[in-house]
């Protein structure tokens, strides 16, 4: 779906981008629709195709401390950066592409929204791809006659695998200041011959000309040739690729060598042009300077050219070629540093080899015309404008720099500094010191090279069991790198100062730079680790993946580091140890888990652990949890870790198949006159691969009861009962049965009427999963109501409800009376009810019709009596009163009747008691219990003072009385 209006939407510049190594290289992120501030910021990150779901920040245009550390040099010394275009948009520069560069870039921006809607990040590919092209000429200086023409040849080639195009242009460098090239003609990308604006007239007419020859031969054509052409004339080459957005980028260019074109006039006045091939030059380098003479049928008249520098004459050259030097030359000439030559009748040539700093000034060619070869007179003279060279002394060329690619470390961490020296033109030798910060204004020497590579190192430095084996090397490119393998502690931080030392000439000049470093000590560094999933809950199979993200100050690939990964399986168990990675990548299993090995997959990375589970089982079900030990690097034996820490924990959840059980859920009943009854639990469908179990539930009549288990058969038909269905007498009664594949049946043998009720099964779907049995699911069937049909006679009891109270250790007698007679021919039968809490009526006694004594309660077995004073009386005497007896009682008699001889009783009547209510009354303790528990002698105490006070005012008035008479 497409974003609405007003959501927020980040755009990347769209790939995959191919680009060359070395190269500078942008790429643009805007964001639209957003609210908050016009200025939005932006965040730069990348995801190395080594590590493709792993994210690695860059840059961010807000939080300085954004780049993750293999980045943060490279950001501080702006090698890559962002400039913003405006409030909304940005580039990302990389001034110098490398190979570890490429993988995917993703652009966020930060929510500046009242609410998270749209997109905040968008991402592109960038690959990064060899520079194969190649330009090249070969350089010349050429002076030609105006009207003259002139051919270069330039020599272009690539092997990019992507497909470019390429472009070839010719250029014409001229004046003093050498800034701006004129374009003369250019072969476009599209194949399309492009002159420049001073060239276009001569390119219609055909005096300017670009040839193809072959696959990589361009050839420039320039005819007639005129004085505005003199200059330095160069080819550029590029190549170009289309990006997805389909624009074609130039990802390479390449210039050529240079060809020095001189023209010369064909005007009758004499004309005098000087050039040369270089103006700028270091003490040592080589000076060659041409003088041009420019005039009509030059080979028939006779010249002398003059040198001067500084309008002091240097040499002279006469018109047979004759040679003269002046004083001071004459002795450098004859080393050879000298020459001066006719090269033709037009053109003088004045070279000076190993030019020192008295050779700069300003250098002219003074052209004199005689009329013959021997005359002294010249009939006509011209001098050339003056060309400035320059000559830098050695000292000044050379330039130092000095980096560190080791800018923080730990203590134990190597020292890597660098010690770039460029324009050297002499051997060089070097020298390192570092300077403490605890010793101001001190340096300790810690290593020499001298010009022919020797290596000494400083006293402090010598010690090889310590610092181990200090190296100090020399690159190709003039880069002199100082390793320190091994830092002892916060003391070797601070300045290092490289000295390097040119040569030459019995002379010598010395360049200086500092880089500094901070050294840290593993107890001053942060240490903490993170744990995370991209789930949290998994499917039975599905694997999951845990990384313990740490962070500090160092990577784990730079000391010494351990992981251990802890499991707990639930809430209660105690944690467990799964797996310890040490330092030395020994891996030792735990063994409390020991389904994990060989199913887990361990993983180490610059700043994480991560822990890998294939195909996840419920057992793998809890939480998780890291614990990271790091050491001091160097340090053997390894001993007491430096730091550590525990990560958060994080819980993993595993779902099992879904489970297809369905149970029948119609409700039903079940009505009886006497006898067994069946409770039916049908499944209507369960997967073939799966095993059931069925627990079998009574919802007692009393409204708000609660549900009692009667019986659970499980998956491998071990049977267990309820609490209430445990005696021996229940569980006889109660069976469950598998009648078929798919029904279950409850019998209760012998029911009574405290067997009413609903009944109803659970049922488990259980599935075996390589390790287990492992429940699925479960359903509940419809209720099944339990009735009892009466007979249509009923028997005449005494129904009234009674309440007792009786003390603790002696015994009651609840009655149970029929009001008439049993008919003739039949048999009675009774059985004794409590009311439970449960709401179940609990059957205590039965007396069959034949006789026979049954105890559904055994317990209670010793302790009830049907003692029967009188043929219809079947009271119940209970012994020994407890205060568990309190409750609810009732009977229930039937009348039974035999149809015929040896055929089957049948139950003609039936009939149920009032309830007895019981109340046990605690045993007397005490006096004071005895006289509450008498109305009388209380009455008497509470009425004794009264009585006393009546007595004690009669016996005063009487004294009275007497007192009076």
């Amino acid at each position: 779906t497409g974003l609405t209006t007003g959501q927020r939407e980040v755009t990347v510049q769209k790939g995959p981008l191919y680009r060359v190594r070395g190269t500078h290289v942008t790429l643009w992120c805007k964001v639209s629709g957003y609210q908050g501030p016009a200025e939005q910021n932006f965040q730069w990150s990348i995801y190395l195709p080594s590590a493709p779901e792993r994210e690695v920040q860059i840059v961010s245009t807000v939080d300085p401390s954004f780049p993750y550390a293999i980045y943060t040099q490279r950001v501080r010394g702006r090698g890559i950066f962002v400039e913003r275009l405006q409030g909304d948009a940005v580039l990302l520069h990389i001034t110098e592409l490398q190979d570890r560069d490429a993988g995917e870039y993703e652009c966020h921006t930060p929510n500046t929204d009242g609410q998270f809607l749209g997109s905040y990040s968008a991402k592109t590919n960038l690959s990064v791809i060899a520079d194969t092209l190649s330009a090249s000429m070969d350089p010349q200086a050429l002076t030609l006659t105006e009207g003259d023409a002139v051919e270069r040849t330039c020599e272009v080639s690539k092997s990019t695998a992507q497909h470019t195009h390429l472009s070839v242009g010719w250029y014409l460098l001229q004046g003093a200041g050498e800034h701006h090239a004129k374009e003369v003609l250019t072969l476009s990308k599209d194949f399309i011959l492009k002159p420049g604006p001073s060239y276009e007239q001569r390119f219609l007419e055909g005096d300017v000309r670009l040839n193809k020859v072959g696959n990589t031969t361009y050839k420039l054509f320039i005819g007639g040739v005129k004085p505005s052409d003199q200059g330095q004339l160069y080819c550029e080459a590029a190549e170009w690729i289309q990006d997805p957005d389909e624009t074609w980028k130039d990802i390479s260019r390449k210039q050529t060598e240079r060809t020095s074109l001189a023209v010369v006039s064909q005007g009758r006045d004499l004309s005098v042009d000087i050039a040369a091939a270089e103006r700028s030059l270091s003490e040592g380098d080589t000076l060659q300077l041409n003088c041009v003479v420019g005039a009509q049928k030059s080979s028939s008249r006779n010249f002398k050219a003059i040198w001067l520098l500084d309008s002091m004459e240097v040499a002279t050259v006469g018109p047979r070629g004759i040679l003269n030097w002046k004083e001071g030359y004459k002795e450098r000439a004859k080393l050879g540093q000298l020459q001066a030559f006719k090269q033709s009748n037009t053109v003088y040539v004045l070279t000076i080899s190993e030019v020192g700093l008295k050779d700069r000034g300003t250098y002219q060619c003074s052209v004199l015309e005689m009329k013959t070869p021997g005359d002294s007179h010249s009939i006509r003279t011209n001098v050339s404008s003056g060309i400035q060279v320059n000559v830098q002394p050695i000292g000044d060329r050379m330039r130092l720099s000095v980096s560190t690619s080791t800018p923080q470390v730990t203590a134990g961490d190597p020292l890597i500094l660098h010690c770039e020296v460029q324009g050297a033109t002499g051997p060089v030798s070097v020298r390192w010191w570092h300077l403490p910060p605890q010793h101001p204004g001190q340096r300790v020497l810690v290593a020499t090279m001298e010009r022919d590579c020797t290596l000494s190192l400083g006293s402090a430095y010598r010690h090889g069991q310590t610092r181990r084996s200090l190296r100090l090397e020399k690159g190709s490119s003039g880069t002199f790198t100082l390793v320190i393998p091994s830092t002892l502690g916060e003391d070797d931080g601070g300045q290092y100062r490289c000295e390097a030392t040119q040569w030459s000439r019995g002379r010598n000049w010395t360049e200086k730079g500092e880089a500094a470093v901070m050294v840290s000590s593993m107890a001053g560094l942060g240490l903490h680790a993170t744990l995370r999933s991209r789930i949290a809950t998994v499917r039975y199979g599905q694997s999951f993946e845990l990384v313990c993200q740490v962070n500090t100050s160092y990577t784990l690939e730079e000391v010494p580091a351990s992981v251990r990964w802890l499991f707990q399986p639930s809430p209660t168990a105690p944690s467990q140890e799964l797996v310890r990675v040490f330092p030395s990548g020994a891996v030792v299993w735990g063994t409390a888990q020991p389904h994990f090995q060989g199913k887990a997959q361990l993983e180490k990375a610059d700043t994480s652990f991560r822990l890998h589970i294939h195909r996840a089982l419920p057992a793998n079900e809890g939480t998780y949890q890291c614990e990271v030990e790091v050491w001091r690097r160097n340090t053997l034996p390894l001993g007491q870790p430096a730091a550590s820490t525990k990560s958060n924990v994080v819980g993993i959840k595993v779902v099992l198949p879904e489970s297809k059980l369905q149970v029948a859920t119609k409700d039903s009943s079940v009505e009886i006159a006497s006898g067994n009854a069946a409770i039916e639990c049908r499944i209507v469908f369960a997967q073939n691969n799966s095993q059931v179990a069925v627990t079998w539930y009574l919802l007692p009549p009393l409204a708000g009861a609660t549900p009692l288990q009667i019986i659970r058969a499980s998956y491998s038909s071990i049977l267990e009962y309820g609490s209430e269905f445990s005696s021996p007498a229940q569980k006889s009664r109660f069976l469950s049965q598998r009648v078929s594949s798919n029904v279950f049946q409850l019998q209760i043998l012998s029911a009574n009427l405290g067997d009413q009720g609903r009944y109803y099964c659970v049922v488990e779907e259980w599935l075996w999963l390589v390790d287990g049995w492992y429940k699925l699911g479960e359903g509940t069937s419809g209720r099944t109501t339990l009735k009892f049909k009466l007979p249509g006679e009923q028997l005449r009891m005494e129904r009234t409800n009674h309440s007792l109270s009786a003390r603790e250790g002696e015994e009651v007698t609840l009655p149970c009376r029929l009001q008439s007679g049993p008919l003739p021919g039949t048999q009675l039968s009774a059985t004794w009810f409590q009311v439970t809490s449960s709401g179940r009526d609990s059957a205590l006694l039965t007396l069959r019709y034949d006789g026979t004594m049954e105890y559904p309660q055994e317990r209670l077995a010793g302790r009830l009596y049907l003692r029967r004073p009188a043929a219809g009386d079947f009271s119940l005497t209970l012994s020994s009163v407890e205060r568990g007896d309190a409750g609810a009682y009732y009977c229930q008699l039937q009348q039974w009747q035999q149809q015929s001889e040896g055929k089957d009783w049948a139950l003609r009547a039936s009939a149920r008691s009032g309830y007895t209510q019981l109340t046990p009354i605690p045993p007397e303790s005490t006096v004071l219990s005895r006289i509450c528990s008498s109305p009388s002698l209380l009455n008497f105490i509470l009425y004794l003072p009264l009585v006393l006070i009546l007595l004690l005012a009669l016996a005063v008035f009487c004294w009275y009385c007497k007192f009076r008479k």
